[in-house]
């Protein structure tokens, strides 16, 4: 993992921001990712006061006492509490830049279902966090197409699913621009919490938020496996309200995460429903990519592949493609600039 403490002294460089539901990654300028924290702050509600951003703030989440209250200033892939995100990011900023004067030049992603509003609420945090004006927006899918290696000004078409912590991102690129797009609002969250959900109805347990995530890592699948998996869980019992250890499978698990699955293979399908025929037969030739964090889960390439008919391939580190594709919108502005927006305009 990245250390934030690591990378002062890049004075006035400029850097792109993956800000993610569940992680924040930082691309500086000539130096690559520098920065991957969780987008989770612990304030002090007496005062409004940060006193832990990243790592050290998720640790503290669910074992906090009344005067702290640890909040993630993202939802569904959009700024929920403006306030916190701007304090979040101004501390990115400073960790990396090391001056409280240092104004870079950022290029920020947003979901393509974003609103105007919503989108100009992602430049002003930025702008107020000191990024120098105008803070340059980013659509996701396209960031994690060109993090991905796919050729987007091509005029043969490219289909991207990038599965983050809040939205799903399904776009056809050709051209250097969006030909088709469907954000839903499915993600690792909600897969999290139908995991939650699941353990309570079935077993009467109550998990944490980073324990329903640990339990989706090591046992969640969206295809049978050839040997299913089991793990043993620790929650809380609702019934007698004592601490308890169940035993669940990956079959158990699979059926859980089966709605928010369905959820993002519809976004797909619907988003292929909506595609010019020339550009459908390109896909079948090149295939979909798959990048986010989601395209780790077991056998859901597999699921696509079956569900669609069309081939499909998970990028290089998908975790990273969005932050590494903003970057390279950086690397190379002069040339992507037409794929950057400012000030709710294309550049």
């Amino acid at each position: 993992m990245k250390s934030a403490k690591r990378v002062r002294g890049f004075t006035g460089r400029d850097i792109a921001v993956d800000l993610g539901t569940a992680n924040t990654l930082v691309y500086v300028r000539g130096r690559g990712i520098v920065l991957d924290e969780p987008s989770v702050v612990a304030i002090d509600v007496t005062d409004g006061t940060p006193l832990a951003v990243g790592h050290q703030a998720k640790r503290m989440a669910g074992r906090t006492p009344a005067h702290i209250q640890v909040i993630r200033p993202l939802k569904d892939g959009v700024i929920a509490d403006f306030d916190v995100c701007e304090k979040m990011l101004r501390y990115f900023i400073d960790q990396i830049s090391g001056s409280r004067w240092a104004k870079p030049r950022m290029v920020i992603c947003v979901p393509s279902g974003i609103t105007g509003v919503e989108q100009r609420a992602v430049q002003e945090a930025a702008e107020y966090a000191g990024a120098r004006k105008p803070a340059f927006i980013i659509e996701e899918p396209m960031a994690a197409a060109i993090g991905a290696g796919l050729p987007i000004q091509s005029p043969h078409g490219s289909m991207i699913v990038d599965i983050g912590g809040g939205t799903t991102e399904v776009a056809f690129i050709s051209l250097g621009g969006l030909v088709a797009s469907q954000s839903a609002r499915v993600g690792g969250d909600v897969l999290d919490d139908a995991i939650t959900q699941y353990v309570k109805k079935e077993y009467s347990l109550a998990l944490g938020e980073s324990t329903a995530e640990e339990v989706k890592v090591a046992l969640g699948s969206a295809w049978p496996l050839p040997d299913e998996m089991y793990a043993e869980i620790r929650g809380r019992d609702l019934v007698t309200g004592l601490p308890k250890t169940v035993t669940v499978s990956s079959v158990e698990m699979r059926e859980a995460l089966e709605e928010g699955i369905s959820s993002i293979v519809d976004a797909v399908k619907f988003t292929l429903d909506q595609t010019p025929p020339e550009l459908a037969a390109d896909i079948m030739d090149q295939g979909v990519m798959l990048a986010g964090g989601g395209a780790l889960l077991r056998g859901l390439d597999q699921r696509l592949a079956n569900e669609t008919g069309m081939p499909i391939r998970i990028a290089a580190d998908p975790l990273y493609a969005v932050a590494r594709g903003s970057g390279q919108a950086l690397e190379e502005f002069e040339v992507l600039r037409g794929v950057l927006f400012s000030s709710g305009n294309q550049y």
